[in-house]
């Protein structure tokens, strides 16, 4: 039997296969450009050629259908029927303080989605199409729900209530939640199996680094703060998104320019961060050596970045005591060794010591890397994250005994002789 696990979004679906016994990857891919004409799917089965199949137009639903015609397809499938899928797992952006774990999606669960709406707007209005058009088409088999925010529920009340009157939190659950909860899962896990520890007696400082960027300060194994709030727009600078901001410039530049809240929203969201800085979309690569080339604010882009990131490390090493390493997902592997270094310039007085030859030699970082110095006292690890694994996990836990607790759950990744499979053919890791 197989598992599928599906991310949906606004415009994109990207979804995995996975063989339910042992999580062997079968088939992986994305349609891009959902509901906005030009749609295409691109398909990949491990080890063979890559598949591209163009269309004028899908929605949702259309693209989910697509999906399951291709992993059924008597040519170049990898099931001979769709009912060899035992479960779907949905990963959810936002679960509230509903859902401290992964839940079965039934009515009950699907309204509490559906109402969270207004915590994500951008995120679960999507979530919900794909589940909703998922359940239409697979409807004899169980839907998971896996939450990004469910990880972070072990915060406590210190980190996680907002400094604004108590009754927004008590009437609008109006709090920190987190994101990006299965990526700083199995970064933790993963970095844990490297220092040959229990993941329960493990201080990390996790960073994931996509599109949207989150840190994570984890304490004996678990979430007690990060940097993404009610929101993924809080903490770190992103490629579009402003990150920490003094609040009364919202309103200083909302009476200024006469813009609404929405016109508001889109320029914190998709106009801020490194684009707002340099005034483009620019690729990692290009960023790092403009600004080796003397490109001002290329320059002033990645130092802010950077020293954002120091600045949560920093604070996030007092937060947790002693800690064991800081660790990286992969983010744009090779590319991002710029931002490492000015990340973890300054930071020894922790035990931080970089080898900054090795990071910047790193390769396109498919594989697991400690970038440690030999002096450092605190490890230094890249680790390509792969959370829907942990989805798939999730679901098989669910299936098999009806629950999953992902601070106790024997994770497959967790174990010390685990061999990582991640796949960098296709992009379709998380991105609030």
């Amino acid at each position: 039997m197989k598992i599928l696990t599906l991310n949906c979004w606004s415009t994109s679906i990207h979804f995995r296969l996975f063989r339910r016994d042992d999580f062997a990857l079968l088939a992986l891919g994305n349609v891009e450009r959902v509901g906005l004409g030009d749609s295409y799917l691109v398909y990949i089965q491990p080890g063979r050629q890559k598949r591209s199949i163009y269309l004028d137009y899908c929605d949702h639903q259309d693209a989910l259908s697509l999906i399951l015609s291709e992993l059924a397809n008597s040519s170049h499938g990898v099931v001979e029927h769709i009912g060899e899928i035992a479960a779907v797992g949905h990963r959810v952006a936002h679960g509230g303080e509903n859902f401290c774990n992964s839940s079965v999606i039934d009515e009950q669960t699907f309204t509490t989605i559906r109402d969270l709406q207004q915590l994500a707007p951008m995120h679960n209005t999507h979530n919900s199409a794909g589940i909703e058009a998922a359940r239409r088409l697979l409807p004899d088999i169980p839907h998971i729900a896996v939450f990004d925010t469910a990880f972070h529920q072990t915060m406590p009340e210190q980190a996680f209530v907002y400094p604004l009157p108590y009754e927004w939190y008590q009437q609008y659950a109006v709090r920190r939640y987190g994101f990006h909860g299965h990526a700083h899962l199995y970064l933790s896990r993963r970095a844990a199996a490297l220092l040959g520890k229990p993941h329960g007696q493990c201080n990390l400082v996790t960073i994931y680094l996509d599109r949207g960027v989150s840190i994570c300060a984890i304490r004996n194994g678990v979430s007690i703060d990060t940097s993404m709030g009610l929101t993924p727009l809080e903490g770190a600078v992103m490629d579009t998104r402003c990150g920490d901001i003094d609040a009364g410039i919202i309103s200083f530049e909302m009476n200024r320019g006469n813009l609404s809240a929405r016109e508001m929203d889109g320029i914190l969201n998709q106009k801020s961060g490194i684009f707002g800085i340099i005034g483009k979309r620019i690729g990692r690569r290009a960023l790092i050596q403009a600004a080796l080339d003397g490109d001002e604010r290329c320059a002033l882009a990645l130092k802010i970045e950077s020293y954002r990131l120091k600045k949560y490390i920093g604070s996030y090493c007092a937060a947790t005591g002693p800690l064991d390493g800081v660790v990286f997902s992969h983010g744009s592997g090779s590319e991002d060794w710029y931002m490492r270094q000015l990340a973890l310039e300054g930071l020894e007085v922790f035990g931080l010591q970089l080898d900054r030859e090795k990071n910047r030699k790193l390769p396109f970082c498919d594989r697991e890397t400690d970038l440690s110095a030999p002096e450092s006292s605190t490890r230094i690890f890249v680790i390509p994250s792969d959370e829907q694994l942990a989805f798939a996990e999730d679901v098989a836990s669910i299936l098999a005994r009806g629950s999953v607790d992902h601070a106790s759950h024997a994770y497959t990744f967790s174990h010390p002789d685990f061999v990582p499979k991640v796949c960098t053919e296709a992009s379709d890791r998380c991105h609030p």
